[in-house]
């Protein structure tokens, strides 16, 4: 398994040569979203679209 630093610089790596600050680092945080996603779904920290949906209804009164 790649460390931190060796996926950072993959996905730096994998960027346009003239990829601007902000787009480098909004792919460096989309990347460790999808990382903290995946985790939360493996130890089970996930909702049903059913409870999600009800959720939301309550914050809309």
């Amino acid at each position: 398994m790649a460390t931190v630093k060796e996926r950072m610089k993959e996905v730096i790596q994998s960027q346009p040569d003239d990829a601007s600050f902000e787009e480098i680092f909004r792919e460096l945080a989309f990347e460790r979203m999808v990382n903290r996603g995946l985790v939360d779904f493996r130890e089970g920290r996930v909702l049903s679209g059913d409870e999600l949906e009800r959720r939301i209804r309550t914050w809309q009164k």
